[in-house]
């Protein structure tokens, strides 16, 4: 037993290391650090964190990151990345933001994020109530072959039944109303695609 735990820590311990591992020995040898900071930027990835990774993995190469080439090249990548539909693609992939615009480009890309994240949240509601009502939908279902097969009385599944089918008529109301509400969501989304720099309406403040 003392083996197997020792040989689980190793393995997760090398998959932490491997995590950590941002860039091979070639990669550090060969680097163009402008453009790795201009990639790193243009991901929305925090600089500080992201450049300390970078240090870790090239210790072993020899190689010393040139941190004044890799912060040019991620305020050029922060452009590209603070805009109002960079901010919306990433709230609707459910992507938290990195707190890493500055305060000119942040407040575009928050509009857009909020916008995203408001879509995405909408859409994960309306997912739980499918699942919910599919759950419920197979226990009757279930209830029903025990009674075929005696396991279960008519009376038994009949209360255990309309309990469940008063759940799911009041889920599917619930998910007409998420429907309507994403009707709306999905609608100012195309708008604020067309019209980037504009206001949101203040629902999604």
């Amino acid at each position: 037993m003392k083996r197997i735990l020792f040989s689980l820590a190793c393995i997760a311990g090398m998959a932490f290391l491997a995590s950590c591992q941002t860039m091979s020995k070639d990669e550090c040898s060969a680097a163009d650090w402008q453009v790795i900071g201009q990639q790193d930027g243009a991901a929305g990835l925090s600089s500080e964190g992201r450049f300390a990774d970078h240090v870790k993995s090239c210790k072993k190469a020899g190689v010393q990151p040139d941190q004044t080439a890799y912060y040019a090249g991620y305020q050029s990548g922060l452009v590209q990345y603070c805009t109002p539909l960079k901010g919306l693609s990433v709230g609707q992939g459910g992507r938290s933001y990195n707190n890493v615009c500055p305060p000119d480009l942040e407040i575009g890309f928050m509009r857009g994020h909020r916008l995203g994240s408001a879509e995405y949240s909408k859409k994960s509601e309306i997912r739980t109530i499918e699942t919910r009502i599919r759950q419920l939908e197979g226990e009757i279902s279930d209830f029903e072959r025990q009674v075929k097969k005696g396991k279960l009385s008519s009376g038994e599944a009949y209360d255990k039944i309309r309990k469940r089918g008063r759940e799911i008529e009041r889920l599917r109301r619930d998910r007409r109303e998420a429907n309507r509400e994403l009707d709306l969501i999905s609608r100012d989304v195309d708008w604020f695609t067309s019209n980037p720099d504009a206001e949101i309406p203040p629902r999604y403040n």
